[in-house]
């Protein structure tokens, strides 16, 4: 079930509210690609990539908020009731183009955290590689120093273990690289879709706003005619939520053996599309009335996959 939307049909309001900033990223992960296992480095940095360009969506909805509020504050300044009501709006709009910025750098970071269980494997897996490799080498070195070893059987035993043990981990390797793979890219290009789709519906209504203005121009001591559109600009705002509230993804599933479906379609069918919930009164609360803001969704940190013996 969708979330309950209400809209506030000012930005002004905005004013007083509290600054909050993206959310804390620093944690001793930070430090993990460098000293993660070979096999898992190059996942570990990618992972650290992504993390820094999640925070980069969260400061441009950040920013967009900002700018959108100084619209609002410069459009009042002008004493112009046209320039002030639409300028207000416009905000209003704007405003929720960030939101859907903000709300897409959540759905990368459950992307990011479903490529950790690629990097958690890879790292599990090392050892394995290590131990075969290392069998493999004390084997070399004692036929060129003394081929007729009785520690050779021994160690020819101990590879055939390891050669075995790494077999397993290698079949998991891929099983898991390939599953979630798709699991990861699933979601974060099905909420790429969604961010664009919904700033369009939001773009496009934010256009005809500008129609509103009447920017004929007038002699020196003519007045204007009184602007008297304010309702219809209201009207916007309004048909863009009800847009907002109509869109339903409309993506062509990515099928999985494991799965059966895709990722997006199965949060789609369980009434939570990658950024379903969010509307433009969420983060805009009336002049009149303070509206109860949603909860943020958490993204914990993905359990490592358990490498099976």
């Amino acid at each position: 079930m969708p979330m309950a939307m209400n809209r506030a049909l000012s930005i002004r309001s905005r004013r007083d509210r509290e600054n909050t900033g993206g959310r804390h990223r620093f944690s001793i992960s930070t430090f993990r690609g460098i000293q993660a296992p070979e096999l898992s480095r190059k996942l570990s940095r990618l992972i650290k990539s992504e993390n820094n360009a999640i925070g980069a969506y969260e400061a441009a909805g950040r920013e967009r908020g900002s700018i959108a509020a100084q619209l609002s504050d410069w459009g009042e300044s002008t004493e112009d009731d046209a320039v002030s009501d639409i300028s207000d709006k416009l905000g209003v709009m704007l405003a929720e183009i960030g939101e859907q910025e903000d709300l897409y750098a959540q759905n990368l970071e459950d992307s990011r955290g479903v490529l950790k269980h690629i990097r958690n494997m890879e790292a599990s897996v090392q050892p394995s590689r290590d131990q075969r490799q290392k069998v493999t080498d004390e084997i070399a070195k004692l036929k060129y120093k003394d081929p007729n070893s009785p520690r050779l059987t021994t160690l020819e035993h101990e590879l055939v273990r390891a050669e075995a043990q790494n077999l397993v981990a290698e079949a998991q390797l891929s099983n898991t690289t390939r599953t979630k793979l798709k699991e990861a890219y699933d979601i974060q290009l099905a909420a790429t879709i969604e961010r664009a789709e919904k700033q369009i519906i939001l773009a496009r209504h934010a256009r005809r706003l500008l129609n509103y203005i009447d920017d004929s121009a007038v002699v020196p001591g003519d007045a204007r005619p009184a602007y008297d559109h304010e309702l219809h600009a209201r009207q916007v705002l309004e048909d863009a939520e009800t847009d907002l509230r109509a869109w339903e993804p409309s993506i062509v599933p990515i099928t999985s053996a494991v799965r059966g479906t895709s990722v997006s379609d199965e949060e789609a069918g369980e009434g939570r599309s990658a950024t379903n919930g969010d509307s433009m009164v969420n983060d805009v609360p009336s002049a009149s009335k303070q509206l109860e803001e949603p909860q943020s969704a958490d993204h914990p940190e993905v359990d490592p996959v358990p490498l099976a013996s």
